[in-house]
């Protein structure tokens, strides 16, 4: 992550880049000691490799794609925040931002308490029920809706306005996969069909 957001960008002198950087490393550390103590299940299928033969071919293909795009946008908004001299997005925006990422590890955190079952692959996985408490009380897909503050909040973060338009194809993207991963479910998982028409909404309550 470092060298995708410091080598393009040109310099070390990037504080956000650091403070990214920060967060990352001190919410995933608290993230894999939370899951090797309370879901050690969990963290291994989160460790896993995000290509598994159980896997939806399409979700394979959709998943590396969609790195691939990560990777890419995080890199292209190293080069565009240094185009401006890093004084494109005002301080307090890029502190929301921050906040917005803080916000996402929490929204992940929660649905990693409520659901044993987060892969981070589409699959039906031996056990596997629905869960409706939590966060799942609320929205179908927690981790996703967490995901829209992450997308957001990286760019203002990082101080680039491209990035932020760049976030939508993403969205939409997280999105789509939520429909067919939806359509799995339907097919595979006992009492989702009677839940999803209990939890009306995928991502944002009153939305969609």
């Amino acid at each position: 992550m470092a060298a995708l957001i410091l080598w393009p960008a040109g310099t070390l002198a990037y504080p956000a880049a650091w403070v990214l950087l920060g967060l990352i490393t001190v919410g995933g550390l608290a993230m894999i000691l939370w899951l090797s103590k309370h879901s050690p299940s969990l963290l291994r299928e989160r460790m896993a490799s995000p290509l598994q033969r159980d896997q939806k071919p399409w979700d394979r293909v959709w998943l590396s794609l969609f790195m691939l795009g990560f990777c890419a946008w995080m890199a292209f908004m190293g080069w565009d925040a240094a185009r401006t001299a890093f004084t494109a997005v005002p301080l307090w925006l890029q502190v929301l931002g921050g906040l917005a990422i803080l916000v996402n590890s929490v929204a992940t955190w929660w649905t990693f308490r409520e659901n044993s079952f987060a892969a981070p692959v589409v699959k039906i996985q031996k056990g596997q029920h629905v869960i409706d408490t939590g966060p799942y009380a609320i929205v179908r897909h927690p981790m996703y809706a967490g995901a829209l503050l992450l997308l957001v909040g990286l760019p203002l973060l990082l101080g680039s306005w491209l990035g932020l338009a760049f976030s939508v194809l993403f969205i939409l993207g997280i999105a789509w996969r939520a429909v067919h991963e939806e359509r799995a479910l339907r097919e595979g998982l006992a009492g989702y069909e009677d839940y999803a028409a209990r939890v009306r909404y995928r991502f944002i309550p009153f939305v969609w």
